[in-house]
């Protein structure tokens, strides 16, 4: 009875561990730990004023392939910047006038740099800066002009109609007067 016993203790023990190991490498996968197929790389910069939640390690998209990682983001003081080093796979010649667009996975997911490849004959190399940048969209920044709007649009209608109940009547009245004038031929006056 006793062989049983550990028997099934060993395999609760090995199951536990695959748990853990399966979880581990869902988390890597999320935090975008994974190792990834780039090889040598050269390095590009891009200014963003809203990076919005870019992290280190981020995937540089075009078309939909990742073709480099997000390297470093600082801020410069200078002109109130978030500077990105990017590092795209040699691979992959990007023209001078490519766009660099901050971009979300989904409605709520991670946020990767995503290029989108100029017409210019002359390509990106070591150093260079990518001068066409569009910030990152951040959600709580549409909601609150969504309200906004919606609250202006609101103050507006209260502005045009009347302040008390007892004058609403009075126009509602009047109105309704008019129009049962008007049904019997007679002026709304």
């Amino acid at each position: 009875m006793s062989v049983d016993r550990t028997t099934i203790d060993l395999w609760v023990g090995v199951f536990v561990a695959l748990g853990f190991a399966a979880l581990l490498g869902l988390a890597m996968k999320v935090g975008n730990l994974t190792s990834s197929k780039i090889g040598a790389t050269y390095s590009v910069t891009a200014a963003f004023e809203n990076v919005g939640s870019l992290k280190p390690n981020a995937p540089v998209k075009s078309a939909g392939v990742v073709v480099g990682r997000v390297d470093n983001i600082v801020f410069n003081g200078a002109n109130y910047e978030a500077v990105v080093t990017i590092k795209i796979d040699k691979r992959y010649a990007f023209p001078t006038d490519t766009f660099a667009n901050i971009y979300t996975a989904g409605l709520l997911g991670e946020q990767y740099v995503g290029l989108e490849a100029g017409g210019d004959e002359v390509v990106l190399k070591n150093g260079d800066k990518i001068a066409k940048t569009q910030d990152a969209i951040v959600l709580e920044k549409m909601i609150s002009q969504f309200l906004f709007s919606k609250a202006s649009e609101t103050d507006a209608k209260s502005a045009t109609t009347p302040a008390s109940p007892v004058a609403a009547d009075s126009a509602l009245n009047n109105n309704l007067k008019g129009a049962k004038s008007t049904e019997l031929g007679d002026p709304p006056f």
